[in-house]
């Protein structure tokens, strides 16, 4: 039995999970002669001008001087190098060199710095192999999820550098005679970044690619588990920007634990703040950044369903919720956690899912494996939720069709999990847990199924699937999902960039990506002009 294995074993939910924590980070090398960095099989750091020791700051030169972190591969519990975090020194220079920066960055015209975004978005299509690589080590997506997560930061830049040539306000009709009413927008100043583990690179790109078209400059905190992508990142970016003679405060780095994520919220020079993670953490931040009238983007958990209706088409149904159940093993915002199921179609659905699943874990393995389908859970924290969730289930009664067990191998590998026998408005159901597992519910018609994908707090991903032209109305209308992002016929997970991505209620209303999410990035002025030789009050006021 491997040691993670026997720890986790013995471990009761009773006891401390910090205590357990420690114990786990106690079996981690720091060695840097065991560092990954230093094994030519993993040459591909490098290229990325990685380092055994790299800074996690970054204003226009590289200066952190914060603790030094040791950054894991997930899959086998491996040192892959070190970083030096930033401190709060570190980060005021950061937003001193961001605000500095800004100056210059918003008088360029915007399809000038659409052009930089376009050299950004091919500097990353000649790295996209080792930075998708990297993703899939520090993180623990299989391969072609790490390197299609750099693809949608390219793709982004793509849609960005479009979107600088087509920034638009309106001219609206004036109710008085000789006036012009005009919309105009203007960047916002620095926007902050504080980004999750799950997409260590692409949620960044969403923001940094937009926010830049803009006019705006970025200060990123990455995850605290994923430096090394960060660094990676912004090296790749600082590049561009050095070959073109632009300060590196346009695009700066700080990285570190909660109290830089904190400074970043309570700071007065930070108008935008983009927060990606827990919804916990995220109301926190929103209340921080309210508090000072600020403005944020929260993007945060979902508690997701699938609802497959009795004339759905099986086949693509199963395909659909392995991908979206176990894909990135659960690990995504977007992630299945409910499958809501007709009664009628719900044996077969249940059958052949598990049939599914059973292929799934014959491709368990290292996520830099072509072959590998399923990867691990990303850190000691994750595992621990799984098994306290696993022991729920069946302590209020629940059945696991499928999983539920830690797997004997290094790293935090665990079974895909299928659960029956819930009621639906349970309190494991209704909670979200970031992990493999998909519960499996009886319902006896579409309105019910609408109205139990309703019933959790957070509302970002839904789908359904039917062939049903009237249901398809329902399911997208007023009385239907109210979730941001409302499928037909597709997984939850794996969102285009082209539409605006967020979600509703507890998931915390933001949007980025695609669509008009450009417009949160800038600030809105009405402007009223008055070319006439008179001066004519609205509302026909008088006042002479």
């Amino acid at each position: 039995m491997s040691a993670t294995v026997g720890l986790f074993t013995k471990w009761s939910v009773k006891g401390s999970r910090q205590q357990v924590l420690l114990q786990v980070s106690k079996l981690f090398s720091t060695d840097p002669k065991d560092f990954l960095i230093n094994n030519p099989e993993y040459s591909f750091l490098k290229q990325l001008d990685l380092a055994e020791e790299n800074s996690g700051v970054y204003h226009g030169k590289w200066d952190a001087n914060g603790q030094v972190l040791t950054s894991y591969s997930p899959a086998s519990r491996t040192p892959i190098a070190s970083v030096r975090e930033g401190s709060l020194k570190d980060l005021d220079n950061c937003v001193t060199a961001a605000s500095e920066a800004w100056k210059l960055w918003a008088d360029l015209p915007a399809p000038r710095r659409g052009e930089i975004v376009r050299q950004i978005g091919n500097a990353l299509r000649e790295k996209i192999v080792p930075l998708g690589k990297l993703v899939s080590l520090e993180m623990g997506k299989i391969l072609p999820e790490g390197i299609g997560e750099v693809q949608e930061y390219v793709d982004i830049c793509d849609y960005a550098v479009g979107l600088s040539r087509s920034l638009s306000g309106q001219i609206l009709p004036s109710e008085r005679p000789d006036h012009a009413l005009l919309e105009q927008w203007n960047p916002l100043g620095v926007v902050g970044v504080i980004s999750a583990f799950n997409f260590p690179v692409a949620v960044y790109g969403w923001n940094s690619a937009i926010a830049m078209v803009c006019g705006d400059t970025l200060l990123w905190k990455g995850a605290p588990s994923t430096p090394l992508c960060s660094i990676a990142t912004t090296k790749i970016v600082s590049k561009v920007l050095e070959e073109n003679n632009l300060p590196g405060g346009i695009a700066s780095l700080c990285l570190g634990g909660s109290e830089i994520g904190q400074a970043i919220a309570r700071d007065k020079r930070i108008p935008l703040v983009s927060f990606t993670g827990s919804c916990k953490v995220g109301q926190q931040v929103g209340v921080e950044v309210q508090q000072r009238f600020g403005r944020s983007i929260l993007e945060l958990g979902g508690n997701n369903a699938i609802i497959v209706a009795e004339d759905a088409d099986i086949d693509m149904v199963i395909q659909s919720a392995v991908f979206a159940c176990a894909g990135t093993a659960g690990q995504r915002c977007t992630t299945t956690r409910r499958l809501i199921v007709h009664k009628k179609v719900y044996p077969q659905v249940l059958e052949r899912l598990i049939k599914a699943y059973e292929k799934v874990v014959q491709r368990i393995g290292d996520p830099l494996d072509e072959k590998t389908l399923y990867g691990p859970l990303h850190n000691a924290d994750a595992l621990l939720k799984y098994k306290k969730t696993i022991e729920e289930v069946q302590t209020n009664g629940g059945k696991i069709e499928f999983g539920g067990q830690i797997i004997d191998r290094p790293g935090f590998y665990v079974e895909p999990t299928i659960v029956s026998g819930l009621k639906h408005d349970s309190p494991i159901i209704k909670t979200e847990t970031f992990a493999p597992i998909v519960y499996v519910l009886p319902t006896d018609s579409v309105e019910e199924a609408i109205a139990w994908n309703n019933e959790v707090d957070q509302g970002l991903s839904s789908s359904i699937f039917t062939e049903n032209f009237s249901t398809v109305f329902k399911w997208i209308g007023p009385k239907g999902s109210d979730c941001g992002i409302v499928n037909i016929n597709i997984p939850t997970n794996g969102a285009e960039i082209g539409g605006a991505f967020g979600g509703e209620k507890h998931t915390g209303g933001g949007r980025e990506s695609g669509s008009d999410s450009w417009k949160q990035y800038m600030r809105r002025s009405t402007v009223t002009w008055n070319y006439g030789k008179g001066l004519t009050l609205a509302q026909g006021i008088k006042f002479e």
